[in-house]
């Protein structure tokens, strides 16, 4: 069983800046790719930024230039830098990593959530 468990959300104000982390736990052959989501009261869960094992990212228009996604593969963790921070990204953020407990399947994990709130 694969354990994902975020750290870092709270309370912030526009303009600021927050890191969350995001460490994988348990029994695996390897991590694929990780990534972090948000989900904002009435609305569906959203893409923000993945990153491959080998460190290709991808990010949300919504959010370029102000997020950067980095991974340290040793730790099997997944950090997601928040900068300039809007009151729209208000949300709660999800880790979410593709986990192959074998070479010959692969599973989705989430974690358990943070919530991030920005104040204008």
């Amino acid at each position: 069983q694969v354990q994902l468990v975020e750290s870092g959300g709270g309370l912030v104000q526009a303009g600021g800046s927050l890191r969350l982390s995001c460490a994988a736990s348990g029994r695996f052959f390897t991590i694929n790719t990780m990534g972090w989501y948000r989900q904002a009261p009435g609305k569906q869960r959203e893409l923000v930024a993945g990153i491959t094992s080998d460190g290709r990212t991808n990010y949300a228009d919504a959010i370029k230039g102000r997020f950067t996604i980095s991974r340290d593969n040793a730790k099997n963790a997944v950090y997601l830098q928040m900068s300039s921070l809007k009151a729209e990204d208000t949300a709660v953020y999800f880790c979410k990593a593709v986990v192959s407990e074998s070479r010959w399947s692969s599973d989705d994990y989430w974690g358990q959530g943070t919530q991030v709130t920005v104040s204008s």
